[in-house]
């Protein structure tokens, strides 16, 4: 199987077309040290030695699938501020395909952090999370319709920031039943019935528990029962759990394969399941079955989780780590 990944990623990725649908955001950073306690209220001054800016939310999706070399598109919403601005023109570079990305009244979503050495001090939020209104809705469905047929596969990218709404979900799902296209979801929050019908959701212990009527731990047997009953209760055909560091899970039909963890040290889980859902979607687009995508996206999950902040793995990198 190794062979096969390796002849994928090297050669048939570029191929591929992935469109992502979700709440986009912009990350950005400030790394420094601390070195004093402020005069002004017992809290420490963070003298600023550098500043980065990352895509973020589904947008970290559209991120890891460009430097895997996939054909990329994204639909979403931003506001007409700074931050929107800065967003696109990252889109721009990566050579993503944003004509989807709407811009409304609501702000760019943004998540600002101070970090000293590898530990964050502060997170701050711009962000308004109420749906998307009427118009807005209308004017992503008709830009995802006009791209659907030239795509290989959908993920939705669902950060509960109100583009993921229940009739969004319902007509993306809908249509890509319709054409046999895969759609795969990562879901927020315990409103599991607007995903209904999808191929697949790729939720993390703690949002796999959010839809259950009893909490189960991170142990393989209780996560196989309880994913089977949620792939029937949905009627998906499979789920994709990760469990930070035991790995992940695949649940498909019968089949079901629990794959270890790779990384060798973890510095920052942010970010990781953007990494495995764009992986998996990716590997279904190009044809591999679903335990090598499983198997591919566990690989890749294990290269960002040994980074600090968001990260998206490229190319090469999954090759080496493969």
């Amino acid at each position: 199987m190794i062979d096969e990944l390796k002849n994928f990623v090297a050669n048939d990725m570029s191929a591929c077309k992935v469109l992502v649908v979700g709440d986009v955001m912009l990350d950005k950073y400030y790394f420094g040290e601390v070195t004093r306690i402020s005069p002004e209220a017992p809290v420490p001054i963070a003298r600023v030695l550098n500043v980065k800016e990352t895509l973020g939310g589904a947008a970290n999706v559209v991120h890891n699938l460009a430097l895997l070399g996939c054909q990329t598109s994204i639909i979403g919403q931003i506001g007409a501020d700074n931050h929107g601005e800065i967003f696109l023109s990252k889109l721009n570079k990566l050579g993503v395909n944003f004509s989807g990305v709407i811009e409304t009244s609501k702000p760019t979503t943004t998540k600002i952090r101070v970090i000293s050495g590898h530990q964050q001090m502060l997170r701050l939020d711009f962000e308004d999370a109420t749906e998307i209104d009427g118009s807005a809705t209308e004017q992503l469905l008709e830009n995802f319709s006009a791209q659907l047929p030239n795509v290989d596969a959908v993920i939705v990218s669902d950060y509960g920031k109100g583009v993921c709404t229940k009739k969004i979900c319902r007509e993306i799902i809908g249509a890509c039943r319709a054409l046999k296209k895969f759609v795969v979801v990562d879901p927020k929050g315990d409103n599991w019935q607007k995903y209904f019908d999808a191929s697949f959701i790729t939720p993390n212990l703690k949002e796999l528990n959010a839809v259950l009527p009893k909490k189960i731990s991170n142990d393989d047997n209780q996560i196989a029962e309880a994913a089977q009953k949620i792939v029937d209760e949905f009627n998906l055909r499979g789920l994709v759990v990760t469990r930070s560091a035991q790995g992940l899970s695949l649940i498909d039909g019968e089949k079901i394969s629990h794959i270890k963890a790779r990384a060798q040290e973890v510095f920052d889980v942010s970010g990781a399941g953007d990494t495995v859902i764009a992986v998996f979607a990716l590997a279904l687009a190009g044809k591999l079955n679903s335990a090598a995508a499983a198997y591919l996206a566990n690989v890749a999950a294990g290269v960002v989780v040994a980074k600090v902040g968001t990260y998206a793995v490229a190319r090469e990198e999954l090759l080496n780590a493969l």
